[in-house]
């Protein structure tokens, strides 16, 4: 009786992981929170020691660990990989899942030192891609020797999706934000403007560059010179 009820124990379990994955994304946490939220769920459905998520810095060209479950000291301090090298930089180049049947005798993997310290055994290792652009990698470990299932390669693949849809709203965030502030920006900058013009019976690009000196020589924001002007008008009206 134990024997049939498992399936359906372990698949409320994965539904509830992927609706507290779901949850997360949703929610107001910071990215960081979410990635770390994302590969601990992770490691408790797929039984893995180890879960990581890796992401492109693509100033370097290489995979650095952005969030994992482990205390590790020696799986958080390990260096980061180029693309193309090791399992999961061939997974961010070809943006296929690779799966090892054991990472401590596998040519490919590059930290085989690191894989028999920690008793790294089977690598499933599923790319995150946002937009057809693979922009990281999300990687599960045993620490013994596992066949994945369709199943599990299934579910890895929806967490790896989850995780992309986190991190394309987070840059969107940053962006509109980044836009929303160069709008304002940009609205201070050209009143304080016509205040110059008025006061000094200047044309736009005199007054512009009056501005711009100013910030040059004062190493303040043109943003902040122009905040200044408008505070000095408002008090000078007072």
């Amino acid at each position: 009786m134990a024997k049939k009820r498992t399936p359906k124990v372990k698949t409320e379990k994965q539904i509830e992981a992927l609706s507290k994955i779901s949850a997360a994304i949703s929610s107001e946490l910071y990215l960081e929170d979410i990635l770390r939220l994302i590969v601990t769920v992770t490691a408790e459905v797929m039984n893995s020691n180890i879960c990581s998520l890796m992401l492109l810095n693509e100033e370097r060209n290489e995979l650095e660990v952005k969030a994992t479950q482990s205390i590790s000291e020696e799986y958080l301090k390990k260096p980061p990989i180029k693309i193309g090298e090791g399992i999961a930089g061939r997974v961010l180049k070809e943006g296929k899942v690779i799966i090892s049947r054991n990472v401590k005798k596998d040519p490919n993997y590059s930290n085989r030192d690191i894989a028999i310290k920690e008793n790294l055994t089977s690598l499933l290792s599923m790319p995150l891609i946002v937009k057809g652009k693979v922009i990281g990698v999300l990687n599960c470990y045993t620490s013994k020797l596992h066949k994945f299932t369709n199943q599990e390669i299934a579910i890895l693949t929806t967490v790896a999706n989850q995780a992309a849809v986190a991190i394309r709203n987070t840059e969107l965030l940053v962006k509109s934000k980044v836009i929303q502030e160069e709008l304002e920006a940009r609205k201070v900058i050209e009143r304080a403007k016509e205040v110059i013009m008025q006061e000094k019976n200047l044309n736009g690009e005199e007054a512009y560059k009056r501005m711009r000196k100013q910030s040059m020589d004062s190493r303040r924001s043109m943003r902040e010179i122009a905040e200044a002007i408008l505070l000095a008008k408002e008090i000078e009206k007072q």
